[in-house]
């Protein structure tokens, strides 16, 4: 079921993807000035957790159109970016080569990455903003993650709050009209499609994606030999009292773990 998912999410990805980020952050060149100015800005959930990113190797994993990426290399950081849209790809590199930053950019499912060991380990592995949707098994991307991290290593996760998917269809009602523990794989609009003039979304694909509790995500990673040291949850700026997002920081572990159910 993940190929499925993988096959869909990639042609709905590579479909008018560089044109979405061109009408919503401008040329290359005009997101390569504002990240100059406001790089800072872009990574302020996370550079508490990170120190110095001088001369730290990070992977974005899922990296888009890779402005954080950019925002990393601009404060000295050897950033790769991995993701499996071509068009993310090319407006990424554009973008960095405007910036005057270096940018390892691989254009691959981040489930098979080309002699991923090649790449070697990482002291940071990063991923942000709508990405565990995309996986049927978190299992295999948080032993992707678990693998390039370096000794000491720390894994950052910022993602949309799954509580958050329970309101997702509530509008001023007293209850919500999700449903928290739907696991069931569903179509959907590309992320980007909202970008787009109406008149240009007809043409896009549907990507296929899939819910993931809060327990089921800490679980997961947990059971990937990760220890977790923060999970960080952010106010929804619409109505403080659910979240919107949240941030999880674990560490890498060297040590075996007994299995959970022996």
């Amino acid at each position: 079921m993940q190929e499925e998912l993988a096959k869909a999410n990639k042609a709905a990805w590579e479909t008018k993807a560089y044109q979405a980020w061109t009408q919503y952050f401008g040329a290359p060149e005009e997101l390569a000035a504002e990240l100059k100015r406001e790089h800072k800005h872009h990574l302020r959930y996370w550079l508490k957790y990170i120190g110095d990113p001088a001369s730290k190797r990070m992977v974005n994993l899922l990296g888009s159109h890779g402005r954080k990426a950019i925002s990393l290399a601009l404060l000295g950081a050897d950033v790769t970016v991995v993701d499996i849209s071509e068009e993310n790809r090319l407006y990424a590199m554009q973008t960095a080569a405007a910036a005057g930053v270096k940018l390892d950019y691989i254009c691959s499912d981040v489930l098979n990455i080309p002699d991923e060991e090649s790449l070697g380990e990482f002291d940071i592995v990063l991923m942000e903003f709508g990405i565990l949707h995309y996986f049927t098994d978190l299992n295999s991307i948080f032993s992707v993650v678990r693998r390039r991290l370096g000794r000491n290593g720390r894994f950052i996760l910022t993602d949309f709050h799954p509580f958050a998917r329970a309101w997702m269809n509530t509008n001023n009602l007293k209850h919500p009209t999700g449903h928290y523990f739907d696991d069931r794989i569903k179509e959907g609009e590309v992320a980007f499609a909202k970008l787009l003039p109406e008149e240009d979304r007809s043409e896009l694909g549907k990507v296929l994606v899939r819910g993931w509790t809060v327990g089921e995500i800490i679980t997961a990673i947990g059971d990937a030999g990760l220890f977790i040291r923060a999970f960080e949850e952010i106010p929804s700026p619409t109505d403080a009292r659910f979240p919107e997002f949240y941030t999880l920081i674990a560490d890498r572990m060297d040590i075996a773990l007994p299995p959970l159910h022996p």
